[in-house]
């Protein structure tokens, strides 16, 4: 069993570091709804961390099973307000790698704190997010279509979160260290490629 997990692992590591490396272009692209609602899965970055607040969710359980993915869509919309009123944020894409890594090691040790320690830290990486996802966007964009968009994205991600933490928790008692290696390599090939 350990070993089949360790090669899913390195085989999930090698099919997402190239999409690390390409999440965050905005070239050439009409950014409407569509392209809202595609950019979290078009990068390693968001869908792993998307995906972990969801994880985290479940494995808090309690009210964290909806507290916790509503703060992060809350302060990702604040975060995506900032961005489209032009207000700096001190770099986000390294906030953004560090946010991969805290993941890793959260879903690895399953990390058990007081939620209002626990929804700070989703709020503090959703921030970032938001507001990566809305600085990359042209000044004739459709603005609300795209932030609904990856807003819908995001929610859908914490869901098959939460669903894989709750319907198989079993499965990922003994998944943990591989998605949190997973998030690790991910993370610091993010912080290394400069993100």
């Amino acid at each position: 069993m350990k070993l089949k997990l360790t090669k899913a692992t390195a085989l999930a590591v090698l099919i997402l570091l190239p999409l690390s490396v390409s999440a965050h272009t905005g070239l050439g692209v009409v950014h409407d709804f569509e392209q809202g609602f595609g950019h979290p899965f078009s990068g390693a970055d968001h869908l792993l961390v998307m995906f972990a607040i969801g994880l985290w969710a479940a494995s808090q359980q309690g009210r964290s099973v909806w507290v916790l993915p509503l703060v992060f869509l809350s302060v990702m919309a604040s975060g995506a307000f900032l961005a489209f009123s032009g207000m700096p944020l001190i770099n986000p894409e390294i906030w953004i790698a560090l946010s991969v890594l805290a993941c890793g090691l959260i879903v690895w040790r399953n990390w058990q704190i007081k939620l209002v320690w626990a929804a700070a830290l989703t709020g503090l990486f959703a921030l970032s997010h938001g507001y990566v996802h809305a600085a990359e966007i042209s000044a004739e964009a459709d603005k609300m279509g795209y932030a609904a968009g990856f807003l819908i994205a995001t929610a859908v991600l914490h869901g098959l979160g939460l669903l894989t933490g709750l319907i198989s928790p079993g499965l990922l008692k003994f998944a943990r260290v591989g998605l949190g290696l997973m998030y690790t390599a991910v993370g610091i090939t993010l912080l290394v490629a400069g993100v």
